[in-house]
């Protein structure tokens, strides 16, 4: 802003000079032509009196004492060297630089008209005007001009400066605000200051801000409902699967075994298909102990989280042999119940399936630990890692479904050459949620 100022003020130097140079030096041969004429004038006298005295020399003489030590007009012999350029100006500021003297161009320094006698040139009348008085009020002016310029370049910059600095603070805490907001920080609003457009820009944006937090804490609540559903669920179904899955699976293997004690031994082949059935039935059992695993972790409640993250790591070992398994679980974690529990479980436990099923990785290590605020969830491996899209598939959208339920965050990360999942989740706001999706 201030180099069009300076740029501005460098044009009107500019310009008055060009004005000085023009009109300047005009004006001052009008001021000189008098004098001039009248220089004219007395040469010419001086030339009519020497023809017609008796005694030029005498005359001559006599009008060079009467000029006696005029500047303006002075009277020069042949043959002799008469210094008629002006002297430095003095002025009570000071001397006048040469540069501007050059650029007034003053007219006709040294004006010389031929002095006769007796047909001969003896001499010259020489004009040279005392310019010192046109010069110094000419250089005011200049400075005058000058000094003007600089004092409204000044004070038009700092006029600007403060307009500016009154205008960009206000917009600063505006762009603060929709910064905040675009973070998901709906609650701390933006202070309306400045023009009244900023302000009205500021005041809009509050409202949107609490709209937004409305919309926000109506998600959460629907989230947090869909999760205690989706539980819900989970225990339903995990409750058919153990009451009714469970004891037929039971009583089939039961039946097979009485049926296999009542084979004679020579009946080979029906032998080994009542063993084939016992195996399935086995294989069954299993399959819905994992399934019931998943669907319903009974670890929490029986042995408490700490435990139950310790037991899902032993499942993936026993899953994966060749996977170096190393973990940190801060046994804190046992304080944590209800839907943060299930939450902090549930993540790890996708986490650790994505793992084994996608990342063909030698190690994983798994950290869990809690402070007076949050509780921290990091899973890493070394495997390949994920698609440069990154689109998450049903186990990571369920996740983060959870995670923002409880106002927390998930990140899916790459460092170093490992793949973080990292997930942070408020404890105090998450206890309180969770016993309003239970009374809910």
């Amino acid at each position: 802003m201030l180099l069009p100022l300076g740029l501005m003020f460098g044009a009107a130097l500019l310009a008055g000079a060009i004005s000085l140079q023009i009109f300047a030096s005009a004006q001052l041969m009008q001021e000189t032509e008098p004098a001039s004429r009248s220089a004219r004038a007395v040469a010419a006298a001086l030339n009519g009196a020497l023809r017609a005295s008796t005694n030029p020399q005498v005359t001559l003489d006599a009008f060079v004492q009467s000029l006696g030590t005029s500047e303006t007009i002075r009277f020069r012999r042949l043959g002799t060297d008469l210094d008629v350029h002006p002297s430095e100006v003095q002025t009570p500021l000071g001397t006048v630089p040469d540069w501007f003297v050059r650029l007034l161009a003053t007219p006709e320094f040294g004006a010389a008209f031929p002095v006769m006698m007796e047909g001969k040139q003896v001499g010259d009348i020489i004009f040279a005007p005392d310019m010192s008085a046109d010069i110094y009020e000419k250089w005011i002016g200049f400075l005058a001009i000058a000094f003007s310029g600089i004092v409204l370049m000044v004070l038009t910059g700092a006029i600007a400066h403060f307009t500016a600095r009154s205008a960009l603070r206000p917009l600063q805490n505006l762009g603060d605000g929709l910064t905040r907001m675009r973070t998901g920080n709906y609650e701390e609003l933006i202070s309306p200051s400045g023009p009244p457009e900023i302000r009205r820009s500021s005041q809009e944006a509050n409202e949107l801000a609490r709209t937004l937090n409305r919309l926000s804490q109506d998600n959460r609540s629907l989230l947090r409902r869909i999760v205690s559903l989706q539980d819900d669920e989970r225990q339903d179904m995990a409750r058919e699967l153990h009451d009714e899955l469970g004891p037929l699976l039971f009583g089939i293997r039961a039946n097979t075994v009485a049926l296999l004690e009542s084979i004679p031994s020579g009946s080979a082949e029906l032998r080994n298909a009542a063993e084939g059935i016992l195996q399935s039935v086995e294989t069954l059992q299993q399959a819905n102990r994992r399934i019931l695993d998943r669907l319903r972790p009974l670890y929490i409640q029986e042995l408490g989280l700490e435990k139950s993250i310790q037991t899902l790591l032993q499942n993936a070992k026993a899953q994966s042999p060749d996977l170096k398994v190393t973990s940190e679980i801060d046994a804190d974690l046992n304080e944590v119940d209800g839907l943060l529990s299930q939450t902090v479980y549930r993540v790890i436990q996708e986490a650790v399936t994505n793992v084994l099923r996608h990342a063909k990785a030698n190690s994983m290590h798994v950290t869990a630990g809690i402070n007076e605020r949050e509780v921290i969830v990091e899973v890493s491996d070394d495997g390949v890692g994920f698609p440069a899209d990154r689109v998450f598939g049903r186990g990571l959208t369920g996740m983060l479904e959870r995670v923002r339920a409880l106002s927390g965050t998930l990140e899916l990360l790459r460092e170093a050459g490992r793949t973080c999942v990292r997930c942070r989740l408020l404890v105090g706001e998450s206890a309180s949620q969770a016993q309003g999706a239970k009374q809910a």
